[in-house]
C-alpha cells in the first residue's frame, strides 16, 4: 500500500508539473515560429508563458513545503508561544488585496484571553494562511470570510468560515488528498496547487490536533481546527 501511495504520487507531481511545462514549451516554439511579430499574439503568448511560470513556482513551493512538514525532525523542536490573534491579523493583511478586489469581509472574533499556543509558529501561520487563503479564492464577490476561536477544556478550536459555494459531502472525504481538487479547472484559474489542504492537515497533525469539515452546497464552509494546549509551556497571556 505504502509503495502503490509512492507510485501514486509520483505520478502526480509528474503531470502536474508537465501540464504548465508542455504550456510554456508549446508558446515559445509559437513564437520562435514567427508569431513573436505580431505584437497583440506575442504579448498574450508571454502573459500566458509567465502565468504558468508562476503557477509551477507555487506547486514547486508547495511541494517543498510538504515534504518539510512530513519528514522535518526539527520543525516542531523550533517551537515559541504562538498568539493566535495576533497570527490572524497578519493573515487578514497578506489576504487583504485578493478580498477587497471580491469586496470580501474579512471578520474574526478571537477572545482576548485566549491562551496561546505552543509550537512552530511558521507552520501555525502557514496553515492559517492556507485555510483564509482558499476562503477567499472560492467565495463570490460580495461575500465574507471569518475566523473565529475559543477554548474548550485543554484544547484551542479555530474556524475559518466563508459563505462561498460550499462543497459536497463525497468531495469533503477527500478534501485533504494531495492534488485533490472539487473543480480541476477552476482551481487552476484560481491558481491553486491541489497541495494547499494536504499542508494543512500535515500541520495540524503535528500540533498534535486534528480537522473537521462542514459543508453544504451553496452555503459555504467551516473548517474547525482543534489543537491542544500545551499546558507546560503555554502561557494565558493576551496579544
Amino acid at each position: 500500500k505504502l509503495e502503490k501511495m509512492r507510485t501514486d504520487f509520483v505520478a502526480n507531481v509528474s503531470h502536474e508539473l508537465k501540464t504548465p511545462l508542455t504550456s510554456i514549451s508549446g508558446f515559445v516554439e509559437t513564437l520562435k515560429g514567427g508569431a513573436v511579430n505580431d505584437d497583440k499574439v506575442r504579448d498574450r503568448f508571454l502573459d500566458i508563458i509567465e502565468m504558468e511560470s508562476s503557477r509551477l513556482s507555487r506547486l514547486l513551493d508547495d511541494l517543498l513545503v510538504l515534504s518539510n512538514i512530513e519528514t522535518s525532525q526539527i520543525g516542531m523542536s523550533r517551537k515559541s508561544e504562538i498568539k493566535v490573534k495576533k497570527t490572524v491579523i497578519e493573515v487578514f493583511e497578506m489576504v487583504e488585496k485578493a478580498a477587497d478586489g471580491k469586496s470580501i469581509e474579512l471578520e474574526s472574533e478571537i477572545p482576548d484571553d485566549l491562551p496561546n499556543l505552543y509550537g512552530n509558529g511558521d507552520w501555525f501561520k502557514q496553515m492559517l494562511l492556507n485555510l483564509v487563503d482558499n476562503a477567499v479564492k472560492y467565495t463570490p464577490e460580495n461575500g465574507s470570510v471569518g475566523v473565529s476561536a475559543y477554548r474548550l477544556d485543554s484544547d484551542v478550536f479555530i474556524k475559518v468560515k466563508d459563505n462561498g459555494m460550499g462543497i459536497s459531502q463525497e468531495d469533503v472525504s477527500r478534501l485533504f488528498e494531495r492534488f485533490y481538487r472539487v473543480d480541476k479547472a477552476r482551481s487552476r484559474d484560481i491558481g491553486g496547487t491541489g497541495l494547499g489542504l494536504a499542508i494543512v492537515k500535515h500541520i495540524v497533525l503535528a500540533f498534535g490536533g486534528d480537522i473537521k469539515v462542514r459543508s453544504d452546497e451553496g452555503k459555504g464552509s467551516e473548517f474547525i481546527v482543534r489543537i491542544p494546549i500545551d499546558r507546560a509551556r503555554a502561557s494565558d497571556s493576551t496579544l
